[in-house]
């Protein structure tokens, strides 16, 4: 984005300090981060981001859809992208449970998009106006079949702004989905924001081939595992299929060691870059014998429950994962080895749980801490927790 493109944006959103929604901050991200195409349908507690998108893309010379349900939102964004758009989507769980086959579809043919789930509670359709983290697994094994997926977690308004633009950038980065895991709380809740200057941020851009149209092979990675492909409408002879395919892009259906090279190289992509893709927040583990493990709203009560229990003279830690897909398991192994006990409080019956436990190892004691129906954790809560 250059520097006329970037007080285009800020014009547009009317100032860089704003009293703002969660649901506010992704629409400004994305546009901050160079989306010029938004498809959606309006979904409790997530129609606000539409709305913001309708109001905001035209002024930017970007393009709004609302779309005629949620399976279509996510069509019309990998379209856009393969186009050469950088495309975002925002939806809540059951709009999310509708967008998997395509999500699928996406991984397969390498599109980067960014979806935006703001979470309520479920299943089905559950209670619209309440916050959720129900999703969590959801967001890594929706679709069906051997894919990767990067899942980040907001806990403030700022932080949704900012995680949004790191969305976009490792979508082009990986040509893959990126999701952005908030939930109704921080769409709904307002806090101050300030808009990043100019340049504070690197904005990613997707490479583009380097091979001459009649030598492009828009599968085979030149670097990497991550292959350039060209836009659809630039000059070059692209197929893309959600079939299994060969490096040239057509289908390849009864060969399994296609498939299996395929399938692996895209999975890898990701995986082998988790260690570069963890973003965490650590606090107090210093000395820590017991450690609070959370990401997204929850983590708000627990760093203060944390605080009040070091004022104690409680030896607590507190590990906030702003990553959760691809989830950090070297990160929970080495917190494992230190503490004797681990707290997971989540607004579900324990989903994030499960990895945390596994990755810690049997030695560590790993305690869940559910929260459903709409009810967030207190502090106290959690102070009482791990009392016992």
């Amino acid at each position: 984005m250059d520097p006329d493109q970037y007080n285009r944006v800020v014009k547009a959103i009317g100032k860089r300090e704003l009293f703002a929604q969660g649901d506010e901050a992704y629409a400004y991200g994305a546009l901050l981060a160079g989306c010029r195409f938004f498809a959606g349908y309006p979904i409790t507690p997530a129609t606000e981001t539409a709305e913001v998108m309708s109001e905001l893309l035209p002024r930017v010379g970007g393009t709004h859809i609302q779309m005629e349900d949620e399976i279509a939102s996510m069509g019309a964004i990998i379209g856009a992208s393969l186009a050469g758009v950088k495309s975002m989507t925002v939806t809540s769980g059951p709009g999310f449970s509708l967008m998997q086959e395509n999500i699928g579809y996406a991984c397969m043919v390498e599109a980067p998009c960014v979806v935006v789930d703001v979470q309520r509670s479920g299943p089905s359709t559950g209670q619209p106006t309440e916050p959720s983290q129900g999703d969590i697994m959801q967001a890594r094994w929706g679709s069906h079949g051997d894919y990767e997926i990067i899942a980040l977690a907001p806990n403030s308004v700022q932080e949704s702004l900012e995680l949004t633009i790191e969305c976009f950038n490792l979508s082009e980065k990986y040509r893959n989905p990126v999701f952005l895991m908030t939930d109704g709380e921080v769409g709904h809740m307002r806090e101050g924001i300030i808009l990043p200057d100019y340049g504070e941020y690197e904005i990613n851009e997707r490479e583009k081939p380097q091979r001459r149209p009649q030598e492009y092979v828009p599968f085979l990675p030149e670097e990497g595992k991550v292959p350039r492909i060209a836009n659809f409408g630039c000059g070059y002879h692209t197929y893309l299929t959600g079939l299994t395919h060969k490096p040239d892009g057509l289908p390849a259906t009864d060969d399994a060691g296609i498939h299996t090279q395929l399938v692996t190289r895209l999975c890898e992509k990701i995986s082998e870059d988790t260690d570069k893709l963890t973003k965490v927040e650590e606090l107090y583990l210093d000395d820590a014998e017991a450690a609070v493990v959370c990401y997204g709203i929850t983590s708000r009560a627990a760093l203060y429950a944390v605080k009040i229990l070091r004022s104690r003279g409680k030896k607590v830690g507190y590990l906030r994962l702003i990553t959760i897909w691809p989830f950090p398991e070297m990160v929970l192994r080495s917190l494992g080895a230190q503490v004797k006990r681990i707290l997971v409080p989540e607004m579900n019956l324990g989903q994030l749980f499960h990895k945390v436990k596994e990755a810690v190892g049997h030695d560590t004691e790993v305690n869940k801490l559910s929260r459903i129906g709409g009810v967030m954790h207190s502090p106290q809560d959690i102070i009482e927790a791990l009392k016992n």
